[in-house]
C-alpha cells in the first residue's frame, strides 16, 4: 500500500511541476512571456520542492514545516491551474495530494 501511496505522491509531483507550465504556456500574452512563465514557474516549484521537501533536501525541515512548504507548492499548482482556466483540475490535484498525504503519515504512524 505504502509503494502505491508514493508512486501517486511522485505522479502528483509532476503533475504539479506540468500544471505550473501549463499555467505559462496558456497566459494570454506575448511568446518571450509564455515561454519565460512556462519554463520558469515548474523550475521554481522545483527548485523549491528539490531544496526543502525532497529526500535529499539541502535543507531538512521539521515535518509541520515540509509539509507546510509542501501544502503551498501544490496549492499554488491549483491556483495557477484555476487562472489557466482549469480550475476542477486544480481543486482536483490539491484533493488528491491532501488525501494521499494524510494516508501516507497515517502509514507512518498508526494509531
Amino acid at each position: 500500500m505504502k509503494a502505491v501511496l508514493l508512486t501517486l505522491a511522485f505522479l502528483l509531483e509532476l503533475a504539479l511541476l506540468a500544471a505550473a507550465g501549463w499555467w505559462g504556456f496558456h497566459l494570454d500574452a506575448g511568446l518571450p512571456v509564455r515561454l519565460l512563465a512556462g519554463i520558469g514557474a515548474p523550475l521554481l516549484i522545483a527548485v523549491v520542492w528539490g531544496v526543502f521537501c525532497s529526500p535529499r533536501a539541502a535543507v531538512q525541515l521539521p515535518a509541520p514545516a515540509k509539509y507546510a512548504v509542501q501544502a503551498a507548492c501544490f496549492g499554488a499548482g491549483g491556483l495557477l491551474l484555476a487562472f489557466a482556466g482549469r480550475p476542477l483540475a486544480g481543486t482536483v490535484l490539491v484533493v488528491l495530494w491532501a488525501v494521499n498525504n494524510a494516508l501516507l503519515r497515517l502509514l507512518a504512524n498508526p494509531a
